[in-house]
């Protein structure tokens, strides 16, 4: 009994700090105890990452250089007009290259808390950026200290050239401040709304200026635009600068409170447990703010496998593909089908909708969207024809207008997938029945209608895309 408790228990566990587990690897963890596990998952995070490589920064400077210069011109001519054109193409080409190869490692990676700790980061420091290298960089930083010190991570994040750019602090200068980066740094990233006053957002501003970036993509402070002026922010005065202004905000119980809350609804259960909460935040302090130490706690509690936090949450559609991915070792000949899969389910990576991120949990769901998401299982596994009629990204709007050529028709496309079905169906017991099956692949705890539903004379591979294209395969 305690092995098959463990077994649930195992698969919680690597679908809320990973992405799944393969049924060999769960049913050899479920013979130990489950902190073994987790230490496990650790364990693989600490390798070293190199993180992402596919844009190059020498060609970047160069684009960027170029712009610069058409820019600069009053007129273009027809020839700089087009040359202007291609950048910008090639700088989307690069984009969706970085989206596409960011899901391919979460789908292949052997860190799987390390890539989900950085999906979290990735929403909660959200972020747009048209320059390909500054957008993988911020990722690169989120990957870095996913797991290390909250401090470094809010930091790095503050003086990454994509968030510079974002909110508008590169025209944050001294008597012109801008508020735009200290009131969603408070407001979004550490405090949350009601834990500071518009005289706090006023004064941090003017801690900021002069954060600035190089052409080269590097921080860079300007102190001939930095206020030097005394400031009081949260109750202390002084001539404060923008990393003294992130250690007072650290000193606030509310911050340890407000990412733990935040940690909590991603990981656990959209609705917040207070108690939870506090136990984590007074960890989180006393660790220095560490999200190792928090994370290892959240998944070493009693509570975090209770039944109400288990199968309660619904998969967002980054975690929906790239589960179904590596659970049935999908290999997508086209994978730009990853990006149109993205855009049609409402999350497009690197493409949050503004800088608080994507709203998670019943946001992810409506009419169109669930019956979208029952459908990707048995198209991807069967490598069906899928109808992206959905509507464009925003930014991606101005290039379609460049290319668009006649009235627009709505986009059919072949999945273009090979799924490897006979090591899915090796890698399973060998009396594995329909229903070992079905509570392999879902989350949440078979019910009544799930076991009628499934056809015990089907073939496992039949039995796993029924299985998949239920509505309880979109929770985790």
């Amino acid at each position: 009994m305690e092995q098959i408790e463990n077994f649930f228990k195992i698969k919680h566990l690597y679908h809320r700090a990973g992405f799944g587990i393969a049924y060999p690897d769960l049913q050899k963890a479920s013979n130990r105890n489950f902190h073994k596990a987790v230490k496990h998952l650790f364990s693989q995070a600490a390798a070293v990452d190199p993180g992402l490589t596919t844009v190059d920064q020498g060609e970047t400077r160069q684009q960027l250089l170029r712009q610069a210069g058409l820019g600069a011109k009053k007129e273009l001519t027809p020839a700089e007009s087009e040359q202007r054109k291609t950048i910008l193409r090639m700088q989307n080409a690069k984009s969706r290259d970085l989206n596409i190869t960011w899901i391919q490692k979460m789908i292949d990676s052997e860190s799987p808390l390390l890539e989900k700790m950085t999906l979290f980061w990735h929403g909660h420091f959200a972020c747009r950026s048209n320059n390909p290298y500054y957008a993988q960089q911020l990722n690169n930083i989120q990957r870095k200290n996913a797991l290390g010190s909250f401090k470094t991570l809010v930091m790095e994040v503050s003086q990454s050239p994509a968030m510079l750019q974002y909110l508008n602090n590169q025209q944050n200068r001294k008597n012109r401040p801008n508020e735009n980066f200290a009131r969603e740094l408070m407001e979004l990233f550490t405090l949350g709304r009601g834990n500071y006053t518009e005289k706090d957002v006023k004064e941090a501003a003017r801690a900021f200026t002069g954060w600035s970036y190089n052409r080269e993509g590097d921080f860079e402070f300007r102190r001939n635009l930095h206020d030097e002026g005394n400031k009081t922010f949260l109750g202390k005065t002084g001539n404060f600068d923008g990393e003294a202004i992130i250690d007072i905000i650290l000193e606030q119980p509310a911050a340890a409170e407000f990412i733990c809350k935040k940690l909590y609804t991603f990981f656990v259960n959209d609705q917040p447990n207070e108690i939870h909460i506090k136990e984590l935040a007074r960890h989180f302090n006393a660790k220095s703010y560490n999200v190792a130490a928090v994370m290892e706690k959240m998944f070493k509690s009693d509570w975090f496998y209770d039944a109400e936090n288990r199968g309660n949450k619904i998969k967002s559609p980054a975690e929906l593909l790239v589960s179904l991915s590596k659970t049935f070792y999908v290999n997508y000949q086209k994978p730009q089908v990853l990006i149109q899969l993205q855009s049609s389910l409402g999350q497009y990576l690197f493409n949050p909708p503004n800088v608080a991120g994507w709203p998670g949990g019943k946001n992810w769901i409506d009419s169109s969207s669930l019956m979208l998401r029952m459908k990707i299982p048995s198209l991807v596994l069967n490598d069906g024809l899928i109808d992206f009629s959905g509507k464009a990204d925003p930014e991606d709007e101005a290039l379609l207008a460049i290319n668009r050529k006649g009235k627009a028709r709505p986009v059919k496309s072949y999945i273009n997938a090979a799924t490897d079905w006979p090591r899915f169906l090796a890698s399973l017991p060998k009396d594995c029945s329909a229903e070992k099956l079905a509570a392999f692949l879902l989350q949440p705890g078979l019910n009544a209608k799930i076991k009628s539903l499934i056809d015990h004379k089907a073939t496992l591979k039949n039995i796993a895309i029924e299985i998949t294209s239920t509505p309880e395969y979109q929770l985790c």
